[in-house]
């Protein structure tokens, strides 16, 4: 059970750490409720197990060995920098990034949401009617597993 709810960027999601495989994953939160596989193409292997009745999804990427590469949330309760961010308003999330050193950040609109990218820490925020709906963050992965610096 994932008890620790703290995003922190370029490391993990409480106790979910970039990096770890699937078997360690699980006996951290369990089995997924839903899974998705993008393994295609030689070059893209990407799995995305839903935690839905958690809050969150997660991940997976690499060729040879997966390990979590990214995850998305939208769990009231998770804390970015300490502080609660889902349903933050957009003036409030750019300030409130600003003042943990995030001040580059593009804004894309999509069909029903706008987002908000902050490549230093990977994260992107997703805002339907103005204000925070759900927030992904990752790291880059090689096709071995291995997290890549930037």
């Amino acid at each position: 059970m994932l008890s620790n709810i703290e995003i922190k960027p370029n490391v993990g999601y409480g106790d979910i750490k970039f990096g770890m495989d699937m078997d360690k994953l699980a006996k951290i939160v369990g089995e997924p409720e839903e899974i998705i596989s993008f393994d295609d193409d030689e070059e893209l292997n990407i799995v995305i197990l839903h935690y839905w009745e958690k809050g969150f999804s997660v991940f997976m990427d690499g060729i040879t060995r997966q390990v979590v590469a990214g995850i998305e949330f939208d769990n009231p309760d998770s804390k970015l920098y300490g502080e609660k961010i889902i349903g933050k308003g957009e003036d409030e999330i750019i300030a409130f990034m600003k003042s943990n050193g995030h001040s580059d950040y593009e804004i894309e609109l999509e069909e029903s949401d706008k987002r908000y990218s902050f490549d230093d820490g990977m994260m992107d925020f997703f805002f339907v009617n103005g204000k925070l709906e759900y927030m992904n963050f990752g790291v880059l992965v090689d096709e071995e597993g291995n997290i890549e610096t930037v």
